[in-house]
């Protein structure tokens, strides 16, 4: 009897700790890009001399909006038609106000952002500094490396003038004064990892503050959905990307002249809300485009998109946010959620409130001594079958 119960505690201790090993990550078979995207296809992504490459971001034990959010192909509604044709790897649908996507393609694939993850950077400038604040213009600024708006040494500048160039015409040299005024580029860029996390955008590691690629850059449609839903909530952002033309100043002997949005969706497209556009040689084609008819306002998001044989991404984005107002107009089951804050952040821990007039403070208990079920029915089960060797030695020594 005693050995029958030794071998029942010892399947029980094996039981228990496989029932309580971690959740394996959210990462379907097939999903080609869930951890990383495509290799580079130039050296824009080598570290620097003596640094390791970045390892590939931590998947969440679930995927972030929902079940649905984990497939790698089309997430369509039951019933609904399919999407139209398009030429991005990834897209996301989602409705601005309620956050519900309402169809996508891959839509946690981790591919890279390029200019688009300027809206994440503008929501760091917007929590951070103030848009009346004056800049002068330096020659790093003027000499930053991709699209340029034209800040220039001696140019004086508002720091709203530079936010609204930053995302109409996607500057690289407003994305270099802002981060400059955030501490750097180090800084800035650790400020906007932060931010992302913090909103659940968990797919999202930004490698430069204006979106040229380096070592680690990467997003998700769904993340960028995410970030400008986000965006979209503060009327300063929702200005600068609707606006059509700025004036903006000259620096030295050179005169001021006219900053164009460069989104085309914003002068042709019935109801346009503005958007963003994005393009390196690694990344391919990104693009961001909102638009509200009624009381509806969806966002679209693609991503690695390419023109074969020759369609402009914004002409394809036509029928994709057309197909997304249909599905709005049909009520077609939402196929996830974009959340509000990071779903896998513990909730904190705290101390009973204390008495009136109590000099107690209320501290998140330390992360090292909040056990978990699963850790507890582990080491339950190891006592078990330590009680019951004792007990199988204490019978022997009787009866021997």
């Amino acid at each position: 009897m005693p050995r029958r119960l030794l071998r029942l505690l010892v399947a029980l201790f094996v039981l228990i700790c496989t029932v309580a090993a971690p959740t394996a990550a959210a990462d379907p078979a097939g999903c080609a890009y869930r951890n990383a995207p495509p290799p580079p296809v130039d050296s824009s992504e080598n570290p620097a001399p003596g640094q390791q490459p970045p390892t590939p971001l931590a998947l969440p034990s679930q995927p972030v909006g929902g079940s649905r959010m984990a497939e790698c192909g089309p997430v369509i509604p039951p019933g609904a038609a399919g999407a139209p044709a398009n030429q991005f790897e990834s897209w996301v649908l989602a409705d601005l106000d309620t956050g519900q996507v309402l169809a996508a393609q891959d839509p946690h694939a981790r591919q890279r952002p390029a200019s688009l993850i300027k809206v994440l950077l503008a929501l760091v400038v917007m929590r951070e500094l103030k848009m009346d604040t004056p800049v002068t213009g330096t020659w790093d600024d003027a000499n930053q490396d991709g699209t340029r708006v034209g800040m220039g040494p001696e140019g004086k500048y508002t720091n709203d003038q530079i936010f609204h160039a930053l995302l109409m015409h996607s500057g690289n040299d407003c994305a270099y004064a802002f981060a400059t005024q955030l501490g750097g580029a180090d800084k800035a860029v650790a400020k906007m990892n932060a931010l992302a996390h913090s909103v659940g955008a968990l797919d999202t590691r930004t490698a430069t503050p204006s979106g040229l690629d380096g070592p680690g850059m990467v997003s998700s449609a769904y993340d960028l959905a995410l970030l400008f839903r986000l965006a979209m909530q503060d009327k300063r952002f929702a200005d600068a990307v609707s606006t059509q033309q700025i004036q903006f100043p000259g620096w030295q002997d050179k005169p001021g002249f006219v900053v164009g949005n460069d989104n085309p969706l914003l002068y042709n497209y019935d109801g346009d809300l503005g958007g963003k556009t994005g393009y390196t040689d690694d990344a391919l084609h990104t693009y961001i485009n909102a638009a509200q008819r009624g009381g509806t306002r969806i966002v679209f998001v693609g991503m690695r998109g390419t023109m074969s044989p020759v369609t402009a991404m914004y002409s394809q984005s036509v029928p994709m946010m057309n197909y997304g107002f249909d599905l709005k107009s049909s009520k077609a089951q939402p196929v996830g959620q974009l959340v509000d804050a990071d779903p896998t952040a513990r909730p904190a821990v705290t101390t009973a409130t204390p008495p009136p007039g109590a000099a107690q403070t209320l501290k998140t208990l330390p992360e090292t001594t909040q056990f978990g079920l699963s850790t507890a029915l582990a080491v339950i089960a190891l006592l078990l079958v330590i009680a019951g060797v004792i007990y199988l030695g204490l019978r022997r020594r009787r009866t021997g």
